[in-house]
C-alpha cells in the first residue's frame, strides 16, 4: 500500500513540474537561434529546493516499504527532471537495495550519483559508509577496496564507523593481522577505535583459536562486554575453565558485570563436559549475583541432564522452565525432541511436535524434521519416517542435505533405490547439491543387496555432479566388489584410487587384505600388508584376526600360529577373536591338547574366554572325548578359572 501511495504522489510531483513550467514559459524562453532540442536534459529554471525534499520524501517511503523497483524509477524521474538527488535519497536507495540482497544495484547508482543524478560530491563519510556496509552484506570485499581508495581520493576522511566496516571486511576474509594494523592507521589519522572496533578483533582472533592473542588485545581495550564474552566463549570450546574464571574475574575488576550471554556459555560448557554439578553451581552463582537466567540457559542444562542420561531430572527442569513463564524457542524444542528420541520416545516426540506453534507461536525447522526422521529410521519405522517427510513439505519446510541424505537413506531400508535416486535428482534440481554421505548412503545400500554394477554406476555419476568420492566410498565398493568375489575389478579400483592423489588409509587396506582372505588368497593379502606397512600404516586387530582366520581356512594352522605370535611384535594386543579362531581350528584338526595349551596362553594374558570360545572347545571335546570327558574337562577348566579369580581378588 505504501509503494502505492508513493507512485501516486510521484506522478503528482510530474503534474506540479509541468504546471510550474507552464506559468514560467514567459520568463524562460528558449535562446534565439536554437532549438529545443539543442538543450542538455533538465535545462530551464532551477528546480525548487521543495520538489528535491518532496522526491527524497517519496524514495525514503518507497525505500521503506523494500520497492527498490519503484525506488529506481523516481531517480530516473528525478534525472529526466532535473532535480537533484539529495544524499539522503541516495543513502535510502542504497539502503533498500542492500536490504534486497543487489549490492551491485547499490553501486552503479553511487557511480552515477554525481554524474548523472546530480548528487552534490560527498564531503562526509556517511555516503560511502552506506555503500560499503552494502557491499560487505553479500560479502564483497574485492568491491569495497576501490570505494575506499575512491573516498581518500575525494578528500573525505573516513570516521569510525568507516573503520569498524573495514576491519569487518577483514577479519570476515580471515585477514585478521591486517585487521589489527588497520588500528595503527586509526592512530595516525586520530581517529580512536571504539567498542565495536575492538570487539570484531577480538571475536576474529577467537574464531581462529588465537585465544591468547585475543586476551592481549582485550588487556588494552577499553572494557567490552561483547570482547569478553567472545573470550570466554572460545575458551570454553577449550575447555579451559580455569582461564574462564579468571577471565570472568577480570571483568569484574574492570567495572564489568558478567551478563546472561557470559553465564550461560559456561554453564553450556559444563553440560557438554558431563560436569552437571558444576553447571547448576554456576547457574546458582548467577541467580545471586542478580543475573536472571534466559531460555538458552534453561535450554543448556536441559539438554546436559538428557546426555548424561539423567532423563527424569531433563523432563522436569523442563517442565519447570515452562511452568516459571519461560517460553521454549525452537532450539528448546530440537533439544527435547532430541532427548525423547534418544531413549526411543518415538511418541513423545511426536506429540511435541505437534504441541509446537499451538501455544508458543514457535514452529519446528529443518532440525526438528531431520531429528524425527532420522529416529524413526533408525527404529525402522520408515513409513513414520515418511509420515515426517510429508509434514514437513506440507509445512513448506525446505529440506537441507541432512534431510535428503536422511530420506535417501529411508529409501535404501526399504529398497525403494529407484525413489532413492530420484530424490538424488531433485536434491540438484532444488539446487541442494547432495553430498558424499548422500551418495555413500545410496551406494553402501546398493552393494548390501548384491547390486554392485548399479552401485559402480552411481559412483561414476558422483563427479559429473560435482562430488569427487572420498575413501569412504571406495571402501564400500571394494567390500561389494570382493563380496562378490569379483577381485580383478577391486583391484583396479585400488589403482584408480590411487591415480586420483588419495592415500590408501587402514580402513581401505583392512578391506582389500579382508577381502583376498575371504576369497582364500592369503599370498596376496599377504603382499598388501607388506605394503600397508612399508607406507608406515600400522596393522590393528583386524588385520591380524583377518590373516589368521584366512591361514585357519586354508589349513595352514602353522602360519595362523606364526601370525598370533607376530601381534605382540607389531604392538597390536592380541584378542579373543584371533585366540578363538585358532582354536576352532584346532579343534578341527583333532588337536584338542592344543587349543587348551592356547587357551592356558590366553588366560595367562588376562583374556577371558565368551560364548563363541566355549562352544569352540565343547564341540572340540564331545569330538575328541565323548560326554563324560567333556564334562569333566568343563568342571576342570571352571575350578582353574574360579580359582585364579579368587587369588587376583
Amino acid at each position: 500500500m505504501c509503494s502505492i501511495k508513493c507512485r501516486l504522489l510521484l506522478r503528482r510531483l510530474c503534474c506540479h513540474r509541468s504546471s510550474r513550467f507552464s506559468t514560467t514559459a514567459a520568463k524562460f524562453s528558449l535562446p534565439r537561434g536554437k532549438n529545443a532540442e539543442d538543450l542538455t536534459p533538465g535545462a530551464g529554471p532551477p528546480p525548487a529546493p521543495d520538489a528535491a525534499r518532496a522526491h527524497e520524501a517519496a524514495v525514503r517511503r518507497l525505500a521503506a516499504a523494500g520497492d527498490v523497483d519503484g525506488v529506481q524509477l523516481a531517480l530516473q524521474e528525478m534525472r529526466l527532471r532535473g532535480v537533484p538527488c539529495t544524499e539522503g535519497a541516495l543513502v535510502a536507495a542504497i539502503g533498500a537495495f542492500a536490504r534486497a540482497g543487489a549490492p551491485d544495484r547499490a553501486l552503479k547508482t553511487f557511480y552515477r550519483a554525481v554524474h548523472d543524478l546530480g548528487c552534490a560530491r560527498p564531503t562526509a563519510p556517511r555516503l560511502y559508509n552506506h555503500l560499503i556496509d552494502a557491499l560487505l552484506r553479500e560479502n564483497m570485499v574485492a568491491a569495497v577496496v576501490p570505494v575506499y581508495e575512491n573516498m581518500k581520493k575525494d578528500g573525505v576522511q573516513p570516521n569510525v564507523f568507516t573503520y569498524n566496516l573495514l576491519v569487518k571486511a577483514l577479519c570476515q576474509n580471515d585477514r585478521v593481522e591486517a585487521a589489527r594494523k588497520m588500528l595503527d592507521e586509526m592512530a595516525r589519522k586520530g581517529c580512536s577505535p571504539d567498542d565495536v572496533t575492538h570487539a570484531t578483533i577480538v571475536s576474529a582472533l577467537c574464531k581462529h583459536g588465537r585465544v591468547d592473542e585475543a586476551r592481549e588485545v582485550l588487556a588494552v581495550a577499553p572494557p567490552v562486554c561483547a570482547s569478553y564474552n567472545a573470550v570466554v566463549l572460545a575458551l570454553c570450546r577449550e575447555f579451559r575453565m580455569q582461564d574462564v574464571f579468571l577471565i570472568v574475574e577480570e571483568m569484574v575488576q574492570r567495572g564489568l558485570q558478567p551478563t546472561v550471554i557470559t553465564y550461560t556459555t559456561i554453564v553450556d560448557a559444563f553440560c557438554k563436559a558431563g560436569e552437571m554439578r558444576m553447571a547448576f553451581a554456576i547457574l546458582a552463582r548467577m541467580v545471586v549475583t542478580g543475573c536472571t537466567p534466559n531460555v538458552a540457559t534453561f535450554t543448556a542444562l536441559v539438554k546436559g541432564l538428557f546426555d548424561c542420561g539423567s532423563v527424569h531430572d531433563a523432563l522436569g527442569m523442563w517442565k519447570w522452565m515452562v511452568a516459571e513463564g519461560w517460553a521454549p524457542s525452537t532450539v528448546s524444542y530440537n533439544v527435547l525432541i532430541r532427548g525423547l528420541c534418544s531413549i526411543d520416545d518415538l511418541k513423545g516426540a511426536l506429540s511435541v511436535l505437534n504441541g509446537m506453534g499451538q501455544h508458543d507461536d514457535c514452529f519446528p525447522n529443518v532440525r526438528t524434521y531431520s531429528t524425527l526422521i532420522d529416529s524413526f529410521s533408525k527404529a525402522g519405522d520408515l513409513d513414520g519416517a515418511i509420515s515426517i517427510w510429508n509434514d514437513m513439505t506440507a509445512a513448506g519446510c525446505k529440506p537441507n542435505v541432512v534431510v535428503y541424505t536422511n530420506m535417501v537413506d529411508v529409501f535404501c531400508k526399504m529398497l525403494m533405490f529407484d525413489q532413492a535416486e530420484n530424490l538424488i535428482d531433485k536434491m540438484i534440481f532444488e539446487n541442494c547439491p547432495p553430498n558424499a554421505v548422500t551418495f555413500n548412503t545410496l551406494i553402501r545400500s546398493l552393494c548390501d543387496c548384491g547390486r554392485v554394477g548399479r552401485a559402480l554406476g552411481v559412483f561414476h555419476e558422483m563427479r559429473r555432479h560435482g562430488c569427487p568420492p572420498n575413501d569412504r566410498t571406495y571402501n564400500e565398493l571394494l567390500h561389494g566388489l570382493f563380496r562378490d568375489g569379483n577381485r580383478e575389478d577391486a583391484l583396479q579400483l585400488v589403482i584408480g584410487m590411487q591415480n586420483h592423489g588419495m592415500e590408501l588409509s587402514l580402513v581401505t587396506y583392512n578391506t582389500v587384505v579382508s577381502g583376498l582372505c575371504q576369497m582364500k588368497m592369503s599370498r596376496e593379502a599377504v603382499l598388501f600388508l607388506g605394503r600397508m606397512i612399508v607406507q608406515g600404516i600400522r596393522p590393528d586387530a583386524f588385520t591380524f584376526n583377518a590373516m589368521i582366520h584366512a591361514y585357519c581356512k586354508e589349513g595352514k594352522i602353522r602360519m595362523a600360529a606364526w601370525m598370533l605370535g607376530r601381534m605382540k611384535a607389531a604392538n597390536c594386543p592380541r584378542n579373543i577373536v584371533a585366540y578363538t579362531i585358532l582354536m576352532a581350528e584346532l579343534c578341527n584338526q583333532h588337536r584338542l591338547e592344543d587349543a587348551m595349551v592356547y587357551l592356558l596362553k590366553m588366560l595367562y594374558e588376562g583374556i577371558y574366554p565368551n560364548i563363541a570360545t566355549w562352544n569352540v572347545l565343547v564341540r572340540g571335546a564331545f569330538r575328541n572325548l565323548g560326554c563324560i570327558g567333556t564334562i569333566q574337562l568343563i568342571q576342570h577348566i571352571t575350578t582353574d578359572l574360579s580359582a585364579g579369580t579368587c587369588e587376583q581378588s
